[in-house]
């Protein structure tokens, strides 16, 4: 699921890629759904792309997500994203422990936190779960 949504720079919040064409892709506001074209000038990163790093390994951002949703029961995340940076860093240790305090800065931690709440309330859940089927799937093969 992560992998057709898309954070696209300049834009604010979540699109989900509808069509491509040659030099373009049309997506649609997850908030809205306006259609929108975006072009090969405009930096377009997939959510199932990101990863948090962390003192042993990068935890893709499926995971992150899904221990938000576990500890919040499926609910909003609580942390306003414009909070103050001890609260940011405060909430991130309690769903991830391990994340590397050098590398994840709290600008990384806002945006965590309003895709969360947006994925939330479009009715988004399972973000780990359909990927999972799929690495499955290509292990039968």
């Amino acid at each position: 699921m992560l992998k057709e949504i898309l954070s696209i720079s300049g834009k604010p919040g979540l699109y989900k890629m509808i069509s491509q064409a040659k030099n373009m892709i049309i997506v649609e506001s997850i908030v809205d759904g306006k259609r929108i074209p975006t072009y090969a000038k405009d930096k377009i990163v997939s959510l199932g792309d990101i990863a948090i790093y962390t003192h042993t390994e990068e935890i893709p951002l499926g995971e992150v997500l899904e221990n938000i949703r576990k500890k919040e029961s499926g609910e909003k995340c609580p942390v306003d994203p414009k909070a103050d940076n001890d609260t940011l860093r405060a909430y991130m240790e309690e769903i991830l422990p391990e994340y590397d305090k050098d590398r994840v800065y709290p600008s990384d931690m806002r945006k965590l936190y309003s895709w969360y709440n947006l994925l939330i309330s479009s009715g988004m859940t399972g973000f780990i779960q359909e990927e999972k089927v799929i690495e499955t799937e290509k292990e039968e093969k």
